[in-house]
């Protein structure tokens, strides 16, 4: 096993995505956490590539939210574990529809922060928590009305809470630009506060990102 999680981070740095899938889904009736959360991840990364169908990416999806699912239950102490499980629970939303993805909103939140607790020095799980918070803090309307049906107290959030999380984040790498959709989120924070000199600085940095994934190229 440690041979085959010593080749799969390589091929992850070296952004080899379809290799990567290809060497863990041969283990994917594996019992160890670290080789299934691996999988989790990396079938979402597949399920990211513009080259994907959009059929293939559902089945992505799901099937990560499984592996994930699966590592968690092989060793619920595995901070990555719970993250991945929350980053596929939140993908699997995106195909099921509005209401199922606010309904899964406190779960998601839970096991990120259980990441964090197992892992304070995670600035990527942080980051995903300020996603969290900016998507309930921007949310309209009639989601907010979908949730308050769900919940006896809805889950809610501030632009401020998104910052006081995103610049967690960088105080835990001491990286500024540790990653793209960080800096972008930023940004569009800033902007939701009216401070369009620091979102400025913030987007214009996230631009100037030099794109290494997929997700990198969305950002710019």
């Amino acid at each position: 096993v440690e041979e085959v999680l010593e080749q799969a981070d390589y091929l992850y740095g070296s952004g080899e995505t379809e290799k990567l899938y290809q060497l863990l889904v041969q283990h994917k009736n594996s019992d160890d956490a670290e080789l299934l959360w691996r999988l989790a991840r990396a079938s979402r990364d597949l399920a990211q590539l513009s080259s994907t169908s959009a059929e293939e990416k559902r089945q992505l999806a799901y099937e990560a939210l499984e592996y994930a699912k699966k590592a968690l239950e092989k060793n619920e102490s595995n901070f990555a574990a719970h993250k991945w499980y929350a980053i596929c629970l939140s993908d699997v939303g995106d195909f099921e529809g509005i209401k199922t993805k606010i309904g899964n909103a406190i779960v998601i939140k839970e096991h990120f922060q259980r990441a964090v607790e197992l892992n304070p020095k995670d600035a990527t799980t942080i980051h995903l928590i300020g996603i969290w918070c900016y998507t309930f803090a921007e949310m309209p309307w009639y989601q907010r009305k979908i949730a308050a049906t769900l919940f006896a107290t809805p889950p809610t959030s501030t632009f401020q809470e998104v910052l006081c999380e995103i610049f967690l984040s960088l105080v835990c790498t001491a990286d500024p630009n540790f990653y793209s959709k960080n800096l972008l989120f930023l940004g569009k924070t800033y902007l939701k506060l009216n401070n369009k000199k620091m979102a400025l600085l913030w987007l214009s940095k996230a631009k100037e990102y030099p794109a290494h994934t997929e997700e990198d190229k969305q950002v710019r």
